[in-house]
């Protein structure tokens, strides 16, 4: 993935790109700055589980109008999180290093404007927003249009280009500060880093074969490669898990493996039984330790997988370059950040927190542009070959175990989707028009209530009348006279599409004998005045059906034909 240039990046992934601002695109240069910003931000990178691929910064020649630059394209899969992080290394990186300006986009184009969707200026749209987005001096910066285009507000002007961006950017870049509102919603989103990088890991206990649990102790970020194989399995990635010849279930160890959340919930939430010719047996669910039969024998089932992927040609079991200068530099950076913690040198955190710099620097940092990728099932067999397996210490470690992290993270309630939905909108309490909506919606929900629960009968629902509304009059002389008038004295017979609406007012129960005559009389002659005849002798009838009902009673007739509803 570091086809960095290219129109767009691919689905789930983000593109980050850093140019010199002055103008000068020296190779030198460039890629001095990016050995820089490896060390100066090991601590926090070595410490990063990434879900997909890491963060990783090459040299890029110009291309066309695209200067000279340092950049990567990186796969963030389901984890969106680990695009964000990025966002606050890009911001770091500029203020740190006040010489380069960022550009950052993903397949959705602008993400960071999207974020800030709510307060962008009304002349900035997908179709002119390409080379205005910048971080610079750890600050957001939006170029806008020229002050002609601005004064006719023409939307569909042309961007600019890099190098006339990064010119007006490096000249006078506080006159394109991002507006107050669009910096503090993309910031927001960064909040909380480098702190939420621990936040973001979850601890359980898994029981694994012992390969696994030295594999893990060099490579701890492989677990990410391990969770998608298995997420990700198909019926032929299954047909490897039947026998086991990697990792075979006979002496499993119980330990603690490092996920992040995202990992862990992919993980715990699949269902999975083993094919019992695997040997992967579980206790029951009653057990204490079912869960850490459960999310080892998952585990083993990805690791499996990866391994039955590699390649015939065995890697290199570990390039030399962990004596060079540049590798020096980092270690160096990363004692003096406190990255392990005040542990002593050849303890096994210290050792553990080793594995983890030496498993960075060598994947995202010495790797040459055109090397090949080495899978992860190939390291998987490399450090199976040149990795010890003490069996006896991961049993004595697995007696005095950390205890596993709480997961209760897993389940959201009502109430907490609704609170994450109101900082997603950034909404504060209720206000006092929300107040009176709710109070709105309440009262109709009431009345709703009433009317089925109170007036519903086996006759039919019938609306419920409050005393304090006004009175409804019925005059039926007036109704049948209004009718007359519609139709004419003289008018001529009704024609049998008439005849068959009219049918529609019959509201009795008839048998099929009634329904076939009146079916004959649809083709029978009906003059006017015996069609209001015939529609007062259907009202007749409709009265005396509601007579018997709390409809009919609430009626008051009147001396000159008018009925009352009151």
């Amino acid at each position: 993935m570091e086809g960095v240039g290219r129109a767009a990046p691919a689905e789930d992934a983000v593109r980050y790109r850093l140019f010199a601002a002055a103008g000068s695109g020296d190779e030198a240069l460039l890629r001095r700055c990016a050995e820089a910003i490896v060390v100066r931000f090991a601590p926090l990178l070595a410490a990063y589980i990434w879900q997909r691929q890491p963060f990783r910064l090459r040299y890029v020649p110009p291309r066309g109008e695209t200067p000279a630059h340092i950049g990567g394209t990186t796969l963030f899969g389901d984890n969106v999180e680990d695009e964000w992080f990025i966002v606050y290394l890009v911001r770091e990186i500029t203020r740190e290093f006040p010489g380069l300006a960022a550009r950052i986009d993903d397949n959705d184009g602008e993400f960071l404007l999207i974020e800030a969707a709510d307060f962008l200026p009304k002349w900035l749209n997908p179709e002119n927003s390409d080379n205005r987005v910048f971080f610079y001096k750890g600050e957001l910066h939006i170029i806008p249009l020229s002050e002609t285009h601005e004064q006719e507000c023409d939307l569909s002007a042309a961007s600019p280009t890099m190098s006339q961006a990064l010119t007006l950017l490096s000249t006078c870049s506080e006159e394109f500060l991002a507006a107050e509102p669009i910096r503090t919603a993309v910031y927001k989103r960064i909040s909380g880093y480098p702190e939420k990088i621990q936040a973001s890991f979850h601890r359980a206990h898994c029981y694994l074969p012992p390969g696994i649990v030295a594999v893990l102790r060099q490579r701890p970020s492989l677990v990410a490669a391990a969770v998608q194989a298995f997420y990700l399995r198909d019926p032929v990635d299954l047909r490897a898990c039947r026998s086991f010849q990697t990792f075979p279930p006979d002496n499993r160890v119980m330990t603690v493996v490092t996920f992040t959340k995202c990992l862990y919930a992919q993980l715990v939430q699949q269902k999975f039984v083993p094919d019992r010719r695997s040997g992967y047996t579980l206790p029951l669910p009653s057990h204490p330790q079912y869960k850490a039969y459960e999310l080892g024998m998952k585990l083993a089932h990805g690791f499996e997988i990866l391994c039955s992927k590699c390649s015939k040609v065995s890697p290199d079991s570990k390039r030399n370059v962990l004596s060079g200068p540049l590798w020096v530099r980092f270690l160096s950076s990363l004692k003096e950040k406190n990255y392990f913690k005040g542990e002593m040198e050849g303890s096994a955190k210290y050792l553990e927190l080793l594995h983890m710099a030496e498993d960075y620097f060598q994947q995202s940092v010495t790797k040459p542009e055109s090397s090949v990728e080495v899978g992860p099932g190939d390291e998987i067999l490399t450090l199976l070959h040149t990795t010890t397996i003490d069996l006896k210490e991961f049993e004595r470690e697995a007696a005095c175990l950390p205890p596993e992290d709480d997961d209760s993270w897993l389940e959201i309630t009502p109430d907490d989707l609704d609170q994450m939905l109101k900082e997603a909108r950034n909404e504060s309490l209720p206000s006092s028009n929300e107040e009176e909506q709710k109070y709105g919606l309440e009262a109709v929900a009431e009345s709703m209530k009433a009317f089925v629960s109170k007036v519903s009968t086996h006759e039919g629902a019938e609306m419920p009348w409050s005393s304090d509304e006004s009175h409804v009059t019925f005059d039926v002389d007036s109704f049948t006279k209004a009718l007359d008038r519609i139709l004419g004295a003289d008018s001529e017979e009704l024609d049998s599409d008439d005849l068959d609406e009219e049918e529609e007012f019959d509201f009795s129960d008839e048998d099929d004998e009634d329904l076939d005559a009146e079916n004959q009389r649809q083709d029978q002659k009906v003059s006017p005045n015996e069609l209001i005849g015939s529609l007062k002798s259907y009202m007749n009838e409709m009265d005396r059906e509601l007579a018997h009902t709390s409809v009919g009673k609430s009626f008051v007739t009147q001396k000159k034909g008018v009925s009352k509803f009151c």
